[in-house]
């Protein structure tokens, strides 16, 4: 069962050098906390792309570190938060191929598949959250119950 979790740190993203911040913040906590170098990588990518969509899309924001615990399995939480101006097509952006700029359109898609849960909170003109977490060892999925 996942317990509550404490919130570790809460960066701003208002600039690129903020962005190098964001990275090494979340690769330096994922190995405190046990995750192997792949899954790192991955989170480190992911935590990448969205603290960029801040910045570029949402003109800023911040993110918002939280240590989790299910079971003995440890896990961190980021919540990107921007006050933007929102996701007009939540499901075109999250298609891969789909950019809004001179990207190459895998930012939403290609962090929402490497990550163990995804989800995102936005309107337009109502900024944007994007939550992801990752767990050092992978939750088992419940079964729906027919």
């Amino acid at each position: 069962m996942q317990t509550a979790g404490f919130v570790d740190a809460r960066l701003p993203i208002h600039s690129d050098m903020d962005l190098v911040w964001v990275r090494q913040h979340v690769r330096q906590t994922a190995a405190q906390l046990g995750f192997g170098l792949v899954e790192q990588t991955k989170l480190v990518t992911a935590a990448s792309e969205l603290a960029r969509n801040t910045l570029v899309h949402g003109g800023g924001g911040e993110v918002e570190a939280t240590v989790l615990k299910n079971g003995h399995a440890p896990g961190l939480r980021l919540a990107f938060i921007d006050e933007g101006p929102g996701i007009a097509d939540l499901e075109r952006a999250l298609s891969d191929g789909y950019t809004s700029g001179d990207g190459l359109g895998m930012g939403l898609g290609g962090a929402r598949r490497l990550v163990h849960e995804f989800a995102v909170d936005s309107s337009p003109g109502n900024g944007t959250t994007v939550t992801v977490t990752s767990w050092t060892v992978r939750p088992p999925r419940h079964r729906e119950e027919h």
